[in-house]
């Protein structure tokens, strides 16, 4: 059986991504998590319309957050990189309103949803983290939603490999100027609102450009200052979050 992480040992919080914990929250993490759960690639995390019991952090893999329509029809709301937060509106709410899907291999930190009250009876701080959790989620589909509606394809495609890029880099995941990329074309095809034949086209160019690759499930960013003026983005760095 494999072992269970232990908070101190996080690979996670002591990157530049994340706030640091205090010794207190620290404490009261490692009574809050009760245990890992391993979902290999392709099973589902949550399944949208089913009922959750439990809140979940990425602890290492990827995922895709997904809607399903009446009509059969998948729209990608979002990638899912370590140290992201899945189930909180199912825990909220009583069920997912989403599925999430692993596209690698990947583990998760369980905190049962029952615990969340102790959270927000206990820990003001940690439960204030819960909120800004949120409206983070809420502020990114915001510029999702203007992203579909304001930016072309080719600048739709760029926002993405750049937002991919820079959530990776933050959390040390770069290696000789590459990040992992598991996302079939189709994934990101659905998250922007794109066919495969667009998407692939826009690719493409984007490489004969020298700003941007695909290639052997990695992403290579060629020219970052390009890409995200392209993207209409400016240079800021992720804002530091916090971590559950």
């Amino acid at each position: 059986m494999t072992a269970v992480t232990d908070c101190l040992d996080c690979p996670l919080r002591c990157r530049r991504l994340f706030v640091p914990m205090t010794e207190d929250e620290l404490a009261f993490q490692r009574r809050f998590k009760a245990g890992e759960r391993l979902v290999p690639a392709g099973g589902d995390i949550l399944v949208q319309g089913q009922k959750s019991s439990a809140l979940y952090t990425l602890l290492s893999g990827m995922a895709v957050r997904s809607v399903t329509l009446e009509s059969g029809r998948r729209q990608v709301i979002s990638f899912v990189f370590p140290g992201d937060l899945i189930g909180l509106q199912s825990g909220i709410m009583g069920e997912a309103r989403h599925t999430v899907t692993a596209v690698t291999d990947t583990v998760l930190c369980l905190f049962p949803r029952d615990r969340v009250w102790k959270l927000f009876r206990n820990q003001p701080a940690r439960a204030y983290d819960l909120t800004w959790i949120a409206a983070v989620e809420e502020h990114f589909l915001g510029e999702t939603v203007a992203t579909l509606g304001q930016r072309d394809a080719t600048q739709r495609i760029a926002w993405a490999l750049v937002r991919v890029w820079r959530r990776l880099a933050a959390i040390g995941m770069d290696q000789d100027g590459t990040v992992p990329f598991p996302f079939r074309q189709q994934d990101l095809s659905d998250a922007v609102g794109l066919s495969v034949v667009h998407t692939n086209r826009v690719l493409s160019s984007l490489r004969g450009a020298g700003l941007a690759r695909i290639a052997g499930r990695r992403l290579e960013m060629l020219d970052h200052r390009g890409l995200s003026k392209l993207a209409l983005m400016d240079m800021e760095k992720e804002d530091v979050r916090p971590i559950l």
